[in-house]
């Protein structure tokens, strides 16, 4: 009776806060069961007591909660470095970790040619080994008499112990046997060195002007304005340090005697990021290929700031159509004395090398030569008055220019031109028409070559 009173109590003082509740079923055993529910007015009214397993499992869900919302919502750890920089960092290491790759293949495969030349030349040294001698010129006896010029000097007594009465007095009598032998000597006039536009004849050894200070420096490119325009004048230097995955720096040094001690005047900051070492300067302009697309990128030095882009028509990008050291090198811009090149291929000419001649200003291509000669089997190229030249191998210290392309003649041909790769492994050449020079990047070290041109063969 006390319970009933109890549980009619509490009905009614359910029904006043509207949460109570009663149930009535069966329990395991099949008796009949009354549950009776009603809320009370603090949380805390109620305590439960909670296992020690359900207090761990509710500490590790509470650390996993935690590390989850600090990777999704990029905060920092203390001492520690955000999400987004470890992503950074992450995608720098698979670029570099890419790049590494291709140059281990590219060395396995000039290995693999290496290999098949030697064995060439070992089965070409066996060959002449077995090869029989030719036969000897019968040796022809002295006529009867002595009367041969041979015979009459041996005849000849030397009283003297020296040959000069034997010579003096052959000479003197005139003996047919014996011809007066007259040297002339003829003055050849050293060549005049060529100014003018004309075709590669000689690469000097290359003099080292820097050497880079960490691993970013390994690739690069470098250059000084052949037109320059104000506020910079001819003699200031320009580098770039192209890997990584953000390239944007950009560092001027009033000469190149700064250059060599590595202190930077300027800093400047591109826009958008650069791919590869295929930039040049050009009358107070920077142009270079935007990062993984086929955009070209004019960037004003005096204004700091993108003067013009335009896509290069159907070009290959990011690693379609590199040279044979890799890098990205699919689109390679160049100057010589007719302004601003072009080097890159397209799917329709098969990895062909094609080059454009574009406006300066707007990059419009003007006119484009398809050549015969695949752009992944040369180390790089360079153009010297409208003539495209190629360079064989990146890494040999001993190589060769061995191609070159004439645009007016449309006709192209091999050379075998001496060129040094001294620290060997060169990813940058390009040419400076107003010095007429070639600067290079080889290998943690920014050089340079003299050249000797030549007066251009009549057509």
């Amino acid at each position: 009776m006390f319970l009933l009173l109890c549980l009619v109590g509490l009905l009614a003082q359910g029904d006043a806060q509207d949460h109570a509740a009663l149930w009535r079923g069966n329990d395991r055993s099949g008796r009949c069961q009354y549950t009776f529910t009603v809320a009370s007015p603090a949380e805390a009214s109620c305590p439960q007591t909670a296992s020690p397993e359900l207090e761990g499992f509710k500490a590790r869900l509470s650390l996993l909660e935690a590390l989850v919302s600090r990777l999704t919502g990029g905060t920092t750890q203390p001492g520690g470095r955000s999400q987004s920089e470890l992503q950074e960092t992450l995608a720098r290491t698979v670029g570099e970790r890419n790049l590494l790759q291709g140059e281990k293949e590219r060395l396995e495969r000039e290995l693999g040619g290496l290999q098949h030349r030697m064995e060439d030349t070992l089965r070409e040294m066996e060959r002449l080994r077995n090869r029989p001698c030719p036969p000897q010129s019968p040796v022809v006896p002295p006529r009867a008499g002595g009367s041969g010029p041979v015979s009459h000097l041996m005849a000849r007594p030397n009283r003297q112990g020296d040959s000069s009465s034997l010579r003096d007095s052959a000479w003197q009598r005139g003996h047919a046997g014996f011809q007066e032998l007259k040297a002339e000597v003829t003055e050849v006039p050293a060549p005049e060195e060529y100014t003018g536009c004309g075709v590669l004849v000689s690469v000097a050894e290359p003099v080292t002007h820097r050497k880079a200070d960490s691993i970013v420096g390994k690739y690069g490119v470098w250059m000084q304005d052949p037109e320059a325009v104000a506020p910079y004048g001819p003699n200031m230097a320009w580098r770039i340090d192209t890997i990584g995955s953000d390239v944007r720096q950009m560092f001027g040094y009033e000469d190149m005697e700064q250059l060599s001690k590595g202190f930077p005047t300027k800093v400047l900051l591109l826009p958008e990021p650069l791919e590869s070492t295929g930039a040049t300067l050009y009358r107070g302009s920077l142009y270079y290929q935007r990062r993984r697309s086929r955009t070209l990128i004019r960037f004003d030095l005096a204004s700091e700031s993108v003067a013009a882009r335009r896509d290069l028509p159907h070009a290959g990008f990011h690693g379609q159509f590199p040279y044979s050291w890799g890098g990205y090198t699919d689109i390679d811009l160049a100057v010589d004395e007719q302004g601003l090149w072009a080097i890159y291929s397209t799917s329709k000419v098969k990895g062909a090398i094609v080059l454009s001649q574009l406006d300066p200003h707007s990059l419009e291509v003007k006119k484009s030569w398809e050549t015969n000669i695949r752009k992944n089997s040369v180390a790089n190229a360079f153009i010297i008055c409208g003539r495209l030249y190629t360079v064989g191998s990146y890494t040999a210290p001993n190589t060769t220019v061995n191609y070159m392309y004439d645009t007016e003649t449309n006709q192209g041909k091999t050379l075998a031109i001496p060129f040094r790769n001294k620290y060997r492994y060169n990813s940058m050449i390009d040419y400076n028409p107003t010095q007429k020079k070639l600067f290079a990047w080889d290998n943690f070290h920014i050089v340079s070559y003299d050249l000797r041109l030549g007066r251009p063969m009549a057509a």
